[in-house]
């Protein structure tokens, strides 16, 4: 029997592109809106993982703002998915994330429209960290922010299952796979690992960015986590007070995916707690 690929954002939506301005060009961004006409209602803009795109994300943020009754914007980052690549003698350094949350996201979000509006961030892994930073630098933009199996800072563990990652690339026939994921998939794996194996990210952390958080934040984390300990969530606990702690049962660094329904559940709940 033939198999069947799961169904993706992209055969519910329609996918737009914007030009942004970021570092010293201009970029293209793919994007998909989810129920637009809740004008009424909370947005929550979706931030993918290291190697996500809008096609990865598959129809989870469309059964979230369905279950949420929220509206949804949902992007790849610059290097990923069908927005433009990133050149491959391009080094993203050790702040590259800083840089998302700081320049990228902003103008992002300014050339839709949205630079007035206060969000609810969505964020998985890095995309959870962009999330913080982003919180920590517009305070006044934020409802509040869901992270899922966010990085404060560097562990062996992550090195290594990023090592992993990084053998199985060159090995396997991993990159045919992310081929239906991404225009280039090379630009956007080797952005990802090389910058987190790269020496000087060893002393990354942005724990001193935390206490600036103002908003409620919801930090969800797997108990089998490959990518990283419990100490992430907790650490974010520590910097900011507010932040509701939950952890994932039977669950790895994608809890959107290990855990799909319960994580809709959490974080609707969380959403209806802002309103």
């Amino acid at each position: 029997m033939q198999e069947t690929t799961p169904p993706t954002l992209a055969e519910h939506l329609v996918t737009q592109h914007v030009t942004i301005p970021f570092m010293d060009r201009h970029v293209d961004i793919e994007y998909q809106w989810i129920f637009p006409e809740r004008h009424d209602q909370p947005l929550v803009v979706f931030l993918h993982e290291g190697l996500g795109s809008v096609a990865m994300w598959k129809d989870w943020p469309l059964q979230l703002c369905q279950a949420a009754g929220c509206r949804g914007l949902v992007f790849s980052r610059y290097g990923y998915g069908s927005s433009t690549p990133r050149p491959h003698e391009e080094i993203w350094q050790p702040e590259y994330l800083q840089v998302q949350a700081q320049e990228a996201l902003p103008a992002f979000l300014k050339a839709l429209g949205l630079q007035t509006e206060k969000l609810v961030l969505f964020g998985h892994s890095d995309g959870g960290t962009i999330a913080l930073l982003y919180a920590a630098m517009y305070p006044e933009r934020i409802r509040g922010i869901v992270v899922a199996a966010p990085h404060i800072f560097v562990e062996d563990v992550t090195v290594a299952s990023i090592r992993q990652a990084r053998e199985t690339y060159l090995q396997t026939d991993l990159a045919d796979k992310l081929q239906r994921y991404h225009r280039d998939p090379d630009s956007a794996f080797w952005a990802w690992n090389d910058a987190w194996l790269n020496p000087d990210f060893r002393n990354w952390n942005i724990e001193s960015y935390l206490p600036a958080i103002t908003c409620p934040i919801l930090a969800m984390q797997g108990d089998s986590d490959e990518y990283a300990s419990l100490d992430q969530v907790y650490g974010i606990q520590r910097g900011a007070p507010q932040t509701e702690l939950f952890v994932i049962p039977q669950c790895g660094h994608s809890p959107h995916r290990d855990q799909p329904d319960m994580v809709i559940a959490e974080t609707a709940a969380f959403i209806h707690g802002l309103e």
